[in-house]
This record gives structure tokens, C-alpha cells and sequence, in this order.
């Protein structure tokens, strides 16, 4: 059979090592690959190129569409962008898949039956990165989450439960803070939900999901999740089921997909043959699945659970009375190519199906453009930097102030600060500071519809009054509907 290309890159720190380990099992264990190397992260960040990977890399990946990747490490304290989020955002991976599976009796854990797979969304809400310092003591990260990134995630959820057998998709947002984003999830979830009807779903408030997942994993199949929860709760997910170095994830896109463990680069590790490979092993395995070698997969994955269940384990998961050989990097390495062709007689076997065994379940499209909705410009925020030198009772006076710029058609709805409406009618006891929203309105409430005229003779009435604006945000209605969040207290 003819080779699948593949793009490699052995990473820092202990990068190095564990792609040696896991090549090692790969090829011994016969798979069908051709690799292409290339060199990211941190030697590429100090050679001047803050991107931190080179054009001719780029051009391997969207060639072979298949990147195993080892971890990498970011500078710090510098400008550079996270290069794992860069690969991400720019090759369209939208789904991180990270399986949480316990292995005990023979990896210590609190959870003994535990197999739950978060999907996490992969590119956007705050992980957009769009971040700025708006006063002095104010920085703002934006959260964007879009209707198609929902539905490509939530599907490829729905979509991951029916291929793998699993019955049950559960959603954790914290849509009754977040009403329009999280709203938005929340929405679209349920819509989609109802296209499954052989799958249980379901939905959480993240903090309580999250509290319930900790406590009892077992009750928890498929996570479909926004990027930053996604982020916090696969690693939680991963360390108790026995350790987040045994955690691998993939991430797939429309076109190319890139497997890599969940854990860093480990610098302090690097060079001494003690890491653990099994994240990045495990994430090679997926990869496997991934170019339709399920034959392959599942003779390394039960070597694996064998040499794992025979009790050869690297320092970070050896424990006295259960394990039975602490050994190192290679040596892990080298155990379980011994037991190739072997299966586990305690933990689960592995089992595969190939693409064309799995052709038959059928794919719905991950997503599609909404019909576009009347929109309405009904107002604005306009965002103020100001400071009288106190932290309370400030906004009565602002508030006077900034009533006097009304006029045009426009009037001040309220003033908020940090979100909590301060004015009129705001309580001396909320503590405020030098960042402040004046929601501008229709004064015609007959027609509330307003033009973007008289919102820019409004932001020349605050230049002329001396106020610096750092930001505006224009408040739509949607088919009749707000599309902007009130006030907290409004």
C-alpha cells in the first residue's frame, strides 16, 4: 500500500524526545507513512522570524495536510504569538478532540471509570487574541464567537458521538452572564441537537459542569465547549483521569489536521530520557485513525494498554505497590514495541473501523450561511476614558456632564463602569474606575432608528467637550430584536 505523507516537527524541550519514542513504535509497528520534517518554535522565534515558523513549512503542511507535532516552546516576556494558536487559527482547525480515559487499577486516579472526550472550538471566542490597554486602568480582550464557528463545533461533536459509538453530547456554557455569546452556543446547540435524535444531549452552566465533571466524570460522555473552557477543562479532564502527560489531542480542520500532546515543552525535563511519550503517542495514534490506518492504530494503542497494564512506567505515573518498573523515555519505548501483536487483559482493547466501514453513517454539512435579518442601528456605547481622582461617587458627576452633549436626536440612556450601570440612579457604593460606557438612544421613541450621522456629530460633540473616546459599539436591533446586552442593574 502506498505511504500517506505527513509533516513532523520534533519541537524543544523534551519535544525531541518523545517524537523519537513515538516514530520509534510507529515504524516498528509497520505504519504507512512518509515524513517530512520541518523546524518551528523556538529556535525559529530567536532567529529573528517572530512567527516562529517559516514559509517553506507552511507549504509542507497544506502539502501533506497531516502534521504530528511535539510541544514548543513560546518565548516569554516578549511580543511573540503563541505559534500552537497561530497553526491553529490559520489552517481553519476548528475542533480540538481530547479523549480522557482512566487506565486504573494501573494508573493511580480518583476516577476509576472514566471516558469522557472533550471537543473544544479551536478558533475563536478570547482566543481571537484581540486585546488592547484602553486607559489607565483598563485592558479589554474581545470575545468573538460567530454563528458557523458554532455550528461546525457542535456538529463535529454530534458528528465524532454517532462515528464512535458514544449516546450522550453535553454542552457547558455561561450564557446567563453571557447572553449574547454563550447565548449564541447555547442556541445553536440546541437547534442542532434536534437533527440527533439517537444521541442524549444536554447542557451545563460551565461552573457547575465543571464542578460536576471533577466530581464525577463517569456521568459525562461527549463535552462540546467554547475555546477557553474547552482549554481549563481538558487538562482537568486529562489529570483526573491519571495525568496530563498521557493526554493527546487532534485538532481537525476541512483540509489538514495536526496531532500533539496536551502538555508543554518541559524544559527542565529535556535531555535526561525521563519524559513520557504517551501524550504525544496517543496523539499519533488518533493521527493513525485520521489517514484511515486502522489496522496500525489499534496494534500500537493495545501494545500500549499492554505495556501499561504490565507495569513499565515513566517516573511521572510510577507508583509503589502498583507499578513494577520505573524506566525512561527510550526504554518506555522500547516496551511497548515488545509487545506489538499483544492485547491487555484488564483494560479495554482498542478497536478501529476503517473510513470505509464508518462511509456509511451520514455526514451533514458543518455548517451553512443564516438568512441575513433586518438590521436596525438603534444607538451606541461610546466608551470614555475619565478620572476625577475617585473611586466612588464619581459617576454622578460624569453623568451631568455628559448629558449636556444630548441633542441631534440622541439622548444618554445610562452610564455604566466594569458593566454595572452607575448613572442615573447609581449607588455611591460602587466602586468605579477611569473607564466608562454612555449608551446613547433614539430621543424619537416613535422611531428609534438612528444614522450614523448623528452618531459621528454625537463623537464630534464628546472631542469638542474634551472627552477622549476610545471605543464605540454600535447597539443593532435583529429582525426587531436587541442584539446588545443591558446594563447589569438596568
Amino acid at each position: 500500500m502506498s505511504k500517506v505523507p505527513i509533516t513532523v516537527a520534533r519541537g524543544d524541550g523534551i519535544g525531541p524526545e518523545i517524537m523519537d519514542a513515538t516514530l520509534h513504535i510507529l515504524k516498528e509497528a509497520g505504519a504507512r507513512i512518509e515524513i517530512e520534517e520541518i523546524e518551528i518554535g523556538e529556535k525559529v522565534y530567536l532567529s529573528g522570524n517572530t512567527a516562529g515558523i517559516a514559509p517553506e513549512s507552511w507549504e509542507s503542511l497544506r502539502r501533506t495536510k497531516v502534521f504530528l507535532k511535539a510541544p514548543i516552546t513560546t518565548p516569554q516576556g516578549g511580543g511573540y504569538k503563541s505559534l500552537n494558536v497561530t497553526v491553529r487559527k490559520t489552517l481553519g482547525l476548528f475542533a480540538n478532540v481530547r479523549p480522557c480515559v482512566s487506565y486504573y487499577p494501573f494508573i493511580k486516579t480518583k476516577h476509576p471509570i472514566m471516558d469522557v472526550v472533550i471537543i473544544r472550538e479551536n478558533e475563536e471566542d478570547t482566543y481571537a487574541g484581540i486585546e488592547h490597554r484602553q486607559t489607565d486602568m483598563v485592558e479589554q480582550c474581545l470575545k468573538l464567537i460567530t454563528r458557523p464557528g458554532c455550528e461546525k463545533i457542535i456538529r463535529y461533536a454530534f458528528e465524532y458521538a454517532v462515528r464512535n459509538n458514544r449516546k450522550r453530547v453535553t454542552a457547558f456554557v455561561k450564557d446567563n452572564i453571557m447572553k449574547q455569546t454563550d447565548g449564541l452556543f447555547h442556541k445553536v446547540f440546541d437547534e442542532i441537537a434536534k437533527e440527533y435524535s439517537s444521541i442524549q444531549a444536554d447542557h451545563w452552566i460551565v461552573d457547575i459542569g465543571a464542578a460536576k465533571l471533577a466530581d464525577t466524570p463517569e456521568n459525562f460522555d461527549v463535552v462540546v465547549m467554547p475555546n477557553l473552557y474547552g482549554d481549563i477543562l481538558s487538562d482537568v479532564a486529562a489529570q483526573i483521569a491519571g495525568s496530563v502527560g498521557l493526554a493527546g489531542s487532534a485538532n481537525i480542520g476541512e483540509n489538514i489536521a495536526m496531532f500533539e500532546a496536551i502538555h508543554g515543552s518541559a524544559p527542565r525535563r529535556a535531555g535526561q530520557n525521563v519524559a513520557n511519550p504517551s501524550g504525544l503517542f496517543l496523539a499519533a495514534v488518533m493521527m493513525l485513525v485520521h489517514i484511515n490506518q486502522p489496522d496500525v492504530a489499534e496494534l500500537c494503542h493495545n501494545a500500549w494498554l499492554k505495556t501499561i497494564e504490565d507495569g513499565i512506567h515513566t517516573y511521572d505515573i510510577y507508583t509503589e505497590g502498583v507499578s513494577k518498573q520505573k524506566v525512561g523515555t527510550k526504554e518506555f519505548a522500547q516496551a511497548v514495541v515488545e509487545r506489538l501483536g499483544q492485547k491487555p487483559e484488564v483494560l479495554k482493547p482498542a478497536e478501529y473501523k476503517s473510513t470505509e466501514e464508518l462511509g456509511q453513517i451520514p455526514q451533514k454539512p458543518l455548517y451553512s450561511a443564516p438568512e441575513p435579518q433586518r438590521k436596525e442601528l438603534v444607538g451606541v456605547d461610546v466608551f470614555v476614558h475619565w478620572w476625577n481622582g475617585k473611586f466612588y461617587g464619581a459617576a454622578e458627576e460624569l453623568g451631568k456632564k455628559i448629558e449636556q452633549l444630548n441633542g441631534d436626536g440622541l439622548k444618554l440612556q445610562m452610564i455604566t463602569n466594569r458593566g454595572t450601570k452607575v448613572y442615573p440612579g447609581g449607588l455611591p457604593d460602587t466602586f468605579c474606575v477611569d473607564h466608562w460606557r454612555c449608551r446613547f438612544i433614539s430621543s424619537n421613541e416613535e422611531n428609534p432608528v438612528v444614522t450614523h450621522e448623528q452618531i459621528i456629530n454625537l463623537l464630534s460633540r464628546f472631542q469638542k467637550a474634551g472627552f477622549d473616546f476610545i471605543k464605540t459599539e454600535n447597539l443593532y436591533y435583529f429582525d426587531g430584536k436587541p442584539g446588545f446586552s443591558l446594563g447589569q442593574g438596568q
